[in-house]
């Protein structure tokens, strides 16, 4: 069983975090796991609620949709757009003409974590520093709506084990990333191990932009870079990998 707590304490207002009972064989404490980015071991005979000021507690199984909601409450949002790429290295040559640089090379291992509404995964950038990362967004293809949370971690192997013990692994994806910034658009250029090369577009909304804002804006870039209609997909890299899609 899990518990969610919504807690006011010294150093954060109002943090939100996944408590899980955890047993080993010396004592049981319990894990909260901060969505600020942070563990924090409260042993409850000792530590009881000096830090936790004000708390709330819910049942949850997985990812509720309970809970998803509460997160996706204010969450950010970008319009997004994946595309298989032909020729990487006219693709490239473009979004470097548009973006006025050669880009910035990424590697990613990304592990997603079962999670019964939504996305779940844990980013690890191999370099000591990572992103656990909950979204929200249809399956379809073309433009569409992404609601997101991110909160940063440094230690990204702790992080994977702990989620990995209570949700467990649906699945990894592993891949370089070339990042190119246009405008209020992130255009990435991936070679994802076992699928190939792939695009995807993300416009970063503003307050004051609707959907069909960022929808416009992505489609005037789509023809901009010479992406069909045709090489647009649906879904995450992880669902392409979990339905057997191959590398060409």
């Amino acid at each position: 069983m899990f518990l969610l707590t919504l807690s006011e304490s010294s150093n954060t207002s109002y943090s939100l975090g996944i408590l899980a009972n955890v047993t080993t064989a010396k004592t049981t404490a319990f894990i909260i796991l901060k969505l600020t980015g942070y563990f924090q071991l409260i042993d409850p005979k000792t530590d009881g609620n000096s830090e936790v000021i004000r708390s709330f507690k819910l049942c949850l199984t997985n990812c509720s949709p309970t809970v998803l909601h509460m997160l996706s409450r204010g969450m950010p949002s970008n319009v997004e757009i994946k595309a298989k790429v032909s020729d990487p290295t006219q693709f490239a040559e473009k979004a470097a003409e548009l973006s006025q640089s050669e880009g910035t090379i990424i590697r990613q291992h990304d592990t997603f974590f079962n999670c019964s509404q939504g996305r779940l995964k844990l980013r690890d950038f191999m370099n000591e520093s990572g992103q656990l990362i909950f979204y929200e967004r249809p399956d379809t293809d073309g433009p569409k709506l992404s609601r997101y949370s991110i909160s940063p971690t440094s230690d990204p192997p702790s992080l994977r084990t702990v989620l990995s013990d209570a949700l467990g692994v649906k699945g990894e994806v592993r891949k370089e990333r070339r990042l190119f910034l246009i405008g209020q658009t992130r255009v990435h250029l991936d070679t994802v191990e076992g699928l190939g090369n792939y695009m995807e577009l993300e416009v970063v909304m503003r307050p004051e932009q609707t959907v069909e804002d960022g929808q416009q804006v992505a489609e005037d870039l789509m023809q901009k870079l010479g992406v069909s209609k045709e090489s647009l997909v649906t879904g995450a890299y992880m669902d392409l990998l979990l339905k057997g899609h191959k590398e060409t």
